[in-house]
This record gives structure tokens, sequence and C-alpha cells, in this order.
């Protein structure tokens, strides 16, 4: 186990306080406050070892770049924003999905991804300038 550090130790606050799963960047912008010149290149060292020692779970949603969580919530979804593309977790869970595979086929795990408009982003009265912005695809 390595030793932990102030850069370590801001990236896993900066994760906790977001209470949703985060971009590197979006990491790297909460956790320079605490650590001013921390480099994206240490957040990613980083959240490789807390991944490794199960201190961290990476959530990936199909064609987006890895975002990351605080391990620990037990079986959880996702909800994506498609104007702000913030992603948010879901508590709730359909059940049993069994039912849905063809026949004879054995379901041995799930994930589901629901899209739409966070609260930020679908309120009428919030100016769009007020609302988080999009975010370019990618590192």
């Amino acid at each position: 186990m390595e030793r932990n550090t102030r850069q370590r130790t801001a990236i896993r606050q900066a994760i906790a306080e977001a209470a949703r799963p985060l971009l590197p960047q979006e990491i790297l912008q909460a956790a320079e406050v605490a650590v001013p010149g921390l480099s994206l290149a240490t957040v990613y060292r980083n959240l490789r070892t807390l991944v490794e020692e199960g201190e961290l779970l990476t959530v990936t949603l199909p064609g987006e770049v890895a975002r990351y969580e605080i391990a620990g919530a037990g079986h959880h979804h996702h909800f994506q924003c498609e104007s702000c593309q913030r992603v948010f977790e879901v508590h709730a869970c359909p059940g049993n999905l069994a039912g849905l595979a063809p026949q004879g086929f054995v379901v041995e795990r799930h994930e589901l991804t629901l899209y739409g408009r966070c609260a930020d982003c679908s309120d009428p009265k919030r100016p769009a300038s007020a609302r988080k912005p999009a975010r370019a695809h990618g590192h």
C-alpha cells in the first residue's frame, strides 16, 4: 500500500464532496484548491492507485471518458444529464432483469443508465448562463 499523500487526500475529498462520479478534469479542478499546482498526470496516477486499492470505482458509460466514485455505495445505477454531461448516482434498481434475457441465457450482472436533464438544466427559472457548461469529450 502506498503512503497517503496530500494529493491523494485532496482527490478523495473532491470525489466525496461532489457525491457523484467525477471526470479526472473535474477532480483536478476541485483538488487543486487544496493542492495548488496539482497536475492531471498526478490525478491519473493517484486514481489508478485508489482503484487498485479498492477505494474508488470506475464508472464507464458508452462513448465517455471514465469517471470515478467512492467505493462502497453498494449496487446502484447512474443518470447522465444530456445538457451538462454530469453523471449522478441513482440508488433505485428495477431488480431482477433475468426475464429480459433470451431463454436459456443467465444474467450475471446488469448496469442501467438513465439519460435526460438534471435539476439544474431542467429548471426554466434558472438562466442558461448559470447552468453547468457542457464539457468536451476526451481528456
